[in-house]
Order: structure tokens, then C-alpha cells, then sequence
């Protein structure tokens, strides 16, 4: 907790006496700041120099100029789904995004002449701005994330000058990149429940530093929340939002919009009833993706029940398949030819009765095929849980799942979701999920309950549309 909270106050700090500087020197940084943004152009995209200014030409007949900015896996999904609405609804609008984190690589499902990316994209050592570890922390600095962050922020502050509104989506950081634009601006607040510290015992330092703050967001958070520029507030669920209304801060609750992306059932489950079924969620930040990948192999090749067993295995986009079947092979799984299950899998691989199946971008179509999921992951273990999938995490060495990720994960969601200390514990529950239905209904249904049911985007969308954009 220490540690993060340093970390934000050093960025902002560092941020802050950097744009005093640039200020002083304003005459000088004109053209240098016009040069940061010709050449913040999307990522492969073909976009002319001229592109940046006739996307926010004044004679234009685009009424609105949004500009979203978020920082992580599921900030992005949620981000790209609200894009997407509005692009539907609102005819005179031209929409960006700036991902913080990664290169926004599902932004590129959305194709509009009135959308694209921008700013400085890069894959970081620790899979995002790492406040689990503090070398992850520093292998992110020696990255370049300050110097390429410096660029983004510098873009964001011209926004103003632009008749920009902003959509910050995520926790502190686009929150702060919002605010300092000097645009009208809404804060979708994902990250952060006081469902981490107000259920559970309760006597970590951190419980007792956000009982007395009353939330999990800081002080100089909820100071940038109050600003009159700030249109909406928007927060994940709804102890969080009544928290800060507390302290007179309006904080609005419209249910969770990561259960917009994951389907609540499936007409193809029928062709796997009669298996035991298990979710492997091993993330999608590499290689510590395959490292829980390795992990949990290793505990399922001494785990045995008398029925076959089906074990799911969606993998992102960016997955590298030589080196998945590479760790398949380790353990003694061969691929299968003539095998099929058909429920939309790009392969199948076979040990005894044993068989995995592979998906690139299944996820969201497999969700609810699972009996019980073993998940290193953040948003999808989120998302299984609200769908009533228990889950057990075996935390790693990171830097992304370590032990107190999956601690706070556990706490955030009810215990849907139970971190194991070891592999004969994780074995030990697995097995006892998978044959007693009784105690996996008890383990999920809170997790059902924290996440909330789905059709919150849609409610978003129209909050934004009232408030920031009318």
C-alpha cells in the first residue's frame, strides 16, 4: 500500500514540476509539443501528418471531440464497448482513444473514419505501470514508462485548446491525465472496491489506512473526483459509490459493465455435458502467462478423477502458440487430429483422460462452459465469477499475480474465487469443486453478487450522453 501510494505521489510530483518548466518555457515548446503529436499517429494505421488537425477542424460538422484514456486489459474492453455505443448514437462525433497500458490491441476491432488510436503505445516488463512489486516498478522506469507517459500527458494537455471532453476509465493515473487537461471530463472508476477492505479480517496495514480514509481511493484522488470539470462519476459497484456519497462526493452506480462481455449461456455446452470441466485462466501479460501456464500443468498432471475431464484453455490474441504447445508437450499432451468437440476450439490435445482445448479469443464464448475455473487473471477471473464459476489461484512470482494481488482478488470478490498456498491445497479443493455441486453454488453465488448482472454499459453510455456530452 506504501509503496503504490509513493509511486503515484513521485509520477505526479515528477509531472507536475516537469509542466511548471514547459510553462515558463512555453514559446520554445510550441512546435516541440506539435511534433509529439504528428508523430503520436495510431500504430499501424496509415495516417498523414495533416490527419491530427482535420480531426478537430473547427468548420467540420462533428459536434463532439471525446478522447478516451485508460490503463489496463479491462479498462480497454470497457472502453471499446462505450466507444462503440456512441459511435451508434451519436452521428456528429469523433472518437480516441489513449491506452496508457499495452498497445490497445482490441481497440482494432472497431473500424470508423470517426475513431482511432493515438499516443505513445508500448508493451511494458511488468505487463502495465506495476504497483505490485517494486521490481516490476523498476523494470517498467528503466522501460521508458515516465518518458513515453511525459509525451501522453503533454498530448492530453492540449486538448483543451481543442474543445475536447475526455473519458477517463481505470484508476489514479488517467483520472489525474483528465483532470490536469482542463477539459470536461467523466471518471469511470474500475479498479478499487472497499469490498477489499471492509469484508474479510481485516488486519492488514492497508485495512486500517482505508478505514480511516473510509474508501480504498485516496485523498488527492477524491479531490480531483470533486471537480467541477468532472461530469460523471461512475464507480464498479455499489458500496464503493455510497462510501465516497458520504463524503459528498456523487458517485454514481449503474452495475458492473465487465458482465457485458461474456455470454450467460451457450446452446454448443451440450457437446461436452457429460465431462467434468475445468476454465484455465493464466492471463494475457507475457511470459508470466506462461509461467501460471507451467504452474498449473504441473498440478493437474497428478490429478485424477474417474470421469474424463475437459480442460478449457482461451488464449489472447497476442498468445505465442509455438510456446503454449512447447509447455503441452512438457507434460505429456499430444495434439489430436481426428478429435473434436465442436464448440468453436483450434485444437485439441489429449493425455489419458485428460483433454485441453485450445482457443485464441474464446474466452467470452467459454466462460460459462466451466464447472470451476483455475485462474491467474484479473478482469476474466472477475468475469467467471459473476457468471457463478468458483475459482482457485495459485499466486506466482509475478509481477502482475503475486500473493496480495490474489489476496485483495479474493477479498473483492466474496471468496468466489480462493487463493491456494500450494498445489496439494489447490488439488485438494479442485477436487472437492468438481465432485460436490453443493459447495460450488455456496462458493460462487457471492461472487455473483459482487459483480452484479449485466447491461451496465448501456446505462453508462446514456449517463455520459446526458451529462458530459449534452
Amino acid at each position: 500500500m506504501y509503496n503504490k501510494y509513493a509511486k503515484l505521489k513521485f509520477l505526479e510530483g515528477f509531472i507536475g514540476n516537469l509542466l511548471s518548466k514547459i510553462n515558463k518555457a512555453a514559446p520554445r515548446f510550441e512546435l516541440g509539443i506539435k511534433d509529439l503529436q504528428s508523430s503520436a499517429l495510431p500504430l499501424g494505421h496509415a495516417a498523414e501528418k495533416d490527419s491530427f488537425e482535420s480531426f478537430y477542424d473547427l468548420n467540420s460538422k462533428a459536434t463532439h471531440s471525446l478522447l478516451f484514456i485508460c490503463n489496463g486489459h479491462g479498462e480497454d474492453v470497457i472502453a471499446s464497448e462505450i466507444i462503440k455505443r456512441l459511435l451508434k448514437i451519436i452521428k456528429n462525433i469523433n472518437i480516441e482513444v489513449l491506452p496508457l497500458v499495452g498497445n490497445g490491441d482490441v481497440f482494432n476491432s472497431i473500424k470508423s473514419k470517426k475513431f482511432r488510436k493515438i499516443g505513445y503505445l508500448k508493451e511494458l516488463p511488468s505487463g502495465g505501470f506495476s504497483n505490485q512489486s517494486l521490481r516490476g516498478f523498476l523494470l517498467d522506469l528503466f522501460a521508458g514508462f515516465l518518458i513515453d507517459n511525459l509525451r501522453n500527458f503533454l498530448i492530453v494537455k492540449q486538448k483543451s485548446k481543442q474543445n475536447c471532453k475526455i473519458i477517463a476509465v481505470g484508476d489514479s493515473l488517467p483520472l489525474l491525465y483528465a483532470w490536469s487537461s482542463g477539459c470536461q471530463f467523466s471518471f469511470i472508476g474500475t479498479p478499487k472496491s472497499d469490498h477489499t477492505w471492509s469484508s474479510g479480517p481485516g488486519w492488514d496495514l492497508s485495512d486500517f489506512y482505508h478505514k480511516l480514509k473510509g474508501s480504498e481511493w485516496d485523498p488527492w484522488e477524491m479531490f480531483l473526483m470533486t471537480s467541477s470539470r468532472c461530469k460523471n462519476l461512475i464507480m464498479r459497484d455499489k458500496i464503493t459509490a455510497n462510501n465516497l456519497n458520504r463524503k459528498n462526493i456523487d458517485a454514481k452506480y449503474f452495475g458492473n459493465p465487465m458482465m457485458d462481455f461474456v455470454n450467460s449461456n451457450n446452446e454448443k455446452i451440450s457437446n461436452i455435458i457429460a465431462f467434468k470441466k475445468i476454465i484455465l485462466l493464466i492471463g494475457s501479460r507475457y511470459p508470466e502467462a506462461f509461467k501460471n501456464l507451467d504452474n498449473f500443468l504441473d498440478c493437474l498432471q497428478d490429478f485424477d478423477l474417474s470421469n474424463d475431464l475437459i480442460i478449457l484453455l482461451p488464449l489472447s490474441i497476442n498468445a505465442n502458440l509455438i510456446q503454449i504447445q512447447s509447455y503441452l508437450n512438457k507434460y505429456g499432451f499430444t495434439k489430436q487430429s481426428k478429435v473434436q468437440f465442436l464448440i468453436d476450439e483450434d485444437s485439441v490435445w489429449k493425455k489419458g483422460g485428460k483433454y485441453i482445448l485450445i482457443g485464441k479469443g474464446k474466452f467470452s464464448l467459454w466462460a460459462n462452459m466451466a464447472d470451476v475455473g483455475l485462474s491467474n487473471a484479473g478482469t476474466a477471473t472477475e468475469q467467471i465469477s459473476g457468471l457463478g464459476i468458483p475459482s482457485l489461484s495459485l499466486p506466482g512470482s509475478g509481477p502482475q499475480f503475486t500473493k496480495s494481488f490474489a489476496k485483495r482478488q479474493s477479498r473483492l470478490l466474496g471468496g468466489s474465487v480462493l487463493m491456494c498456498k500450494n498445489k496439494k491445497i489447490l488439488l485438494k479443493r479442485l477436487c472437492l469443486l468438481l465432485k460436490e455441486k453443493v459447495r460450488r453454488l455456496e462458493q460462487s453465488k457471492i461472487g455473483k453478487q459482487r459483480m452484479g448482472k449485466s447491461g451496465a454499459s448501456k446505462k453508462i453510455v446514456d449517463s455520459i450522453n446526458s451529462n458530459l456530452l449534452s
